[in-house]
């Protein structure tokens, strides 16, 4: 299918765990692929050096305190926008659409739920200067339907994904989206409906976004 025309995008998927944000990130890929457009998928914390020490101590191979990790999400986040193979910016300035699962607004609510919420907003403030989202893309989902899809097939959970845990971290995301909200381009989709019809509003969200960029 012929692209409307390429456009250099960052977009971001927050959610809490088993909001369905990884599902409709792949959907979205493939929609936009299937228009024509470069698109790389990404992840945090990533597969790079930084980001699999923290998958270590989310599944528990290694033991930190919240304020470690919070600090190597810092750390992993600048790299994943600045290292030299496969950055975000390198790829943006390619002519990618960027699509990553999770960005800093995750931070501030995992992270914010155990260290001081400042102290991360402030750690993370280079990030954010350096690249911050064109949409952010907020899956509402209620907490038991989420943590029910969590544990679905699952014989262990990881470190934040404990049903209190995850009620903290909605709260956190509520007080974020209000402090953030009128500075950032957030869009919050009701994840509570079918796959379907949260992938068409999503593609067709992100269609018209491309379209007024394209017209302004």
């Amino acid at each position: 299918m012929e692209a409307i025309k390429r456009k250099s995008l960052f977009i971001a998927f927050e959610g809490i765990d088993g909001s369905g944000k990884s599902t409709q990130l792949r959907r979205l890929t493939e929609f936009l692929q299937r228009k024509g457009y470069k698109v790389h998928t990404t992840a945090e914390p990533t597969t790079r050096p930084i980001g699999r020490m923290i998958r270590d101590i989310f599944n528990h191979r290694m033991v930190a305190d919240n304020r470690t990790i919070a600090g190597l999400f810092v750390a992993d986040r600048l790299d994943h926008i600045l290292n030299k193979d496969d950055g975000m910016l390198r790829l943006l300035d390619e002519g990618y659409i960027v699509i990553t699962d999770r960005y800093y607004m995750s931070s501030y609510a995992y992270q914010g739920a155990h260290v001081p919420l400042e102290w991360v907003i402030g750690a993370n403030s280079l990030a954010s200067e350096l690249l911050r989202p064109d949409i952010t893309i907020f899956i509402d989902m209620p907490v038991g339907k989420a943590l029910d899809r969590v544990r679905k097939g699952r014989n262990t959970l990881e470190l934040f994904e404990s049903e209190d845990n995850i009620r903290q971290v909605t709260a956190m995301y509520e007080k974020v989206i209000k402090m953030i909200g009128s500075d950032e381009n957030i869009v919050r989709i009701n994840g509570d409906r079918s796959e379907d019809e949260v992938a068409d509003e999503i593609e067709t969200l992100v269609v018209a976004f491309l379209h007024d960029s394209l017209n302004s």
